[in-house]
């Protein structure tokens, strides 16, 4: 018979073991080896075009940092997007200036806001990142970098968006309406939305994200949303995932969406929980503004798995990797899956 001695030896011993055990088994969840790579996924339905110029890059065994910044330069330059890039709608003071940043998977970042007349945001961002010891500039000063670094400096107030702004004007009723700002074209079409983010994992296994608006329209003068924000609108973490975010930015910067949501997936949660409570968040602390208002996340883990959740239904992602590259999958939503 053992002695009690003997016992609590033997004891102590196994539950070290199952302790080592568990330490060795908790750690390949976060860094374990990648699979199903590479993929690129983003917000709305025109991110469809979008991972298809990344994919390009991607399938050759590219670096995701330059597959999201050769995605999201797609809908910046079509000329019937509305909410991203050159053709966006104004501010109440008919200016056009867009944001955007961008993320890479050794935590490397760049970003520009209320930037006027240069038509690539994202490429901006990207050369802050690179070229200056900064990591955001804004107004004036993003617009004298980027002509110092080559872009052409251009008028972005293309005659449709002028045409809305003048009609706006008419009654001047700033009354942002969730998953729309374009009245004349149907939820869900490519012409609707406010930002595209996007997230991919190389071949490799290495996570970059870029995030790129003109904002709100018809938004006050300076006034800048979450998409430039790193932690807001866009965050990366390549030992855990990415996240990025779509919709009212002031109540993702009230939260720290982006980072929250990461931090979450950080714990365990798969990234498509990980949006939900961040959303629920959200709505716990203004649930009455959250009934007219949308936000979205949407998220990939290091094992490439993908979620997105937004306060109201209408949300949904696009998604591309070796076997599909126009797949778009609807969000789910609290008001719509919970019944706030």
């Amino acid at each position: 018979m053992y002695s009690r001695r003997k016992f609590l030896k033997v004891s102590a011993a196994s539950a070290s073991l199952a302790a080592i055990s568990n330490s060795i088994l908790a750690k390949p969840i976060l860094k374990s080896e990648p699979t199903g790579f590479p993929i690129v996924i983003s917000t709305w339905n025109f991110g469809i075009q979008a991972n298809q110029e990344a994919w390009k890059t991607l399938s050759t065994g590219g670096r995701a940092l330059d597959a999201v910044e050769a995605g999201v330069r797609i809908p910046e330059a079509d000329m019937k997007n509305h909410t991203v890039g050159r053709a966006g709608y104004p501010d109440r003071d008919g200016h056009v200036t867009l944001d955007a940043c961008i993320m890479d998977e050794l935590g490397n970042c760049g970003s520009v806001a209320a930037m006027e007349y240069i038509a690539h945001p994202i490429s901006v961002a990207r050369l802050v990142m690179e070229k200056t010891p900064h990591i955001m500039l804004v107004g004036e000063g993003a617009t004298q970098f980027a002509v110092e670094q080559g872009f052409k400096k251009e008028k972005l107030l293309t005659p449709e968006s002028e045409k809305a702004w003048k009609e706006w004007l008419v009654t001047a009723k700033y009354a942002p309406v969730m998953n729309i700002e374009d009245q004349q074209h149907t939820p869900g079409s490519k012409y609707n939305h406010d930002t595209i983010g996007m997230l991919a994992i190389d071949a490799k296994g290495n996570i970059s994200g870029a995030c790129t608006t003109s904002g709100m329209a018809f938004k006050m003068h300076g006034r800048v949303g979450d998409s430039p924000i790193i932690g807001a609108g866009l965050f990366v973490d390549n030992e855990v995932g990415g996240a990025t975010s779509t919709g009212v930015g002031e109540e993702v910067i009230r939260n720290v969406g982006s980072f929250l949501v990461v931090e979450l997936m950080r714990q365990g949660y798969h990234p498509e929980d990980a949006c939900r409570m961040a959303v629920e968040r959200i709505i716990k602390k203004k649930p009455e503004t959250s009934k007219n208002i949308q936000v979205g996340f949407l998220a990939i883990n290091k094992k490439g798995e993908h979620g997105a959740y937004a306060i109201q239904k209408g949300f949904e992602y696009a998604v591309c990797n070796s076997k599909t590259q126009d797949l778009l999958i609807p969000g789910k939503s609290a008001y719509e899956t919970v019944g706030y």
